[in-house]
């Protein structure tokens, strides 16, 4: 069964090796990568382009500049899909996900059909600081109340999909571009009956480079919430 994780990056010239390495570490076979670049200034993508010289099961996808996590992350779904992924897993950079977990994703989604890495289910951990800490938990709160989900863990980006969920999601109509962009694909994959599943996880922050995380990116998340259900 092949296995694409998708890792888009901006400014990760500090990780991506290590994190392609440790991913690749697993030994888990039928297993590549593909990274999802927005023109990073730091080089990133032509460190992968280095790497892909010497490993052929990682590929890349060079964007023209910094155009949202969520499109990134639908044009590497697109790209997997392609290359007939069966098992498509999301996973940040730079080690706040924890790829020793990728395991536990393959074990979880032969019952399911998306698996979320949750920070809010038994043994799972958000280990950042307050303030971030309640933001995800209050933003997941509310779009779970709001839309009607029985998910914990709304908001995180360290999930699996089967093909078959993606495959039934018009990406053209998914508009979240940040991350609200979380939101949004369980939302969807919850409305068409989908298996999910929470398994827990353990949520760092980053050890090297600068956060992609802004306060705006709250906003955009509140707005999508009620156009996601109030949409007709």
């Amino acid at each position: 069964m092949k296995i694409c994780v998708i890792i888009p990056t901006y400014n990760e010239a500090e990780n991506i090796r290590k994190i392609i390495a440790k991913v690749f570490s697993l030994n888990i076979p039928d297993l590549e990568i593909v990274v999802v670049d927005d023109n990073s200034p730091d080089g990133t993508g032509k460190i992968v382009d280095e790497l892909i010289s010497q490993d052929r099961r990682i590929h890349i996808i060079h964007r023209l500049g910094k155009l949202g996590l969520g499109t990134a992350y639908l044009e590497g779904f697109k790209y997997a899909l392609d290359w007939r992924a069966e098992i498509l897993l999301e996973m940040d950079a730079d080690f706040s996900h924890d790829p020793e977990r990728i395991p536990a994703f393959l074990a979880a989604i032969e019952s399911a059909d998306l698996v979320i890495g949750s920070r809010f289910v038994e043994w799972g951990k958000n280990d950042i600081g307050f303030t971030r800490r309640l933001v995800s938990r209050l933003g997941s709160l509310y779009a779970q109340i709001i839309l009607g989900l029985p998910i914990k863990d709304l908001t995180g980006g360290y999930n699996g999909y089967r093909r078959q969920v993606l495959e039934s999601i018009d990406f053209d109509n998914v508009h979240a571009g940040n991350y609200a962009f979380q939101i949004e694909m369980k939302y969807r994959t919850y409305k068409k009956n989908f298996r999910i599943k929470e398994i827990p996880i353990i949520f760092s922050l980053r050890k090297e480079g600068k956060t992609k995380f802004y306060f705006k990116m709250i906003f955009e998340s509140l707005w999508l919430v009620l156009r996601l259900r109030f949409k007709k």
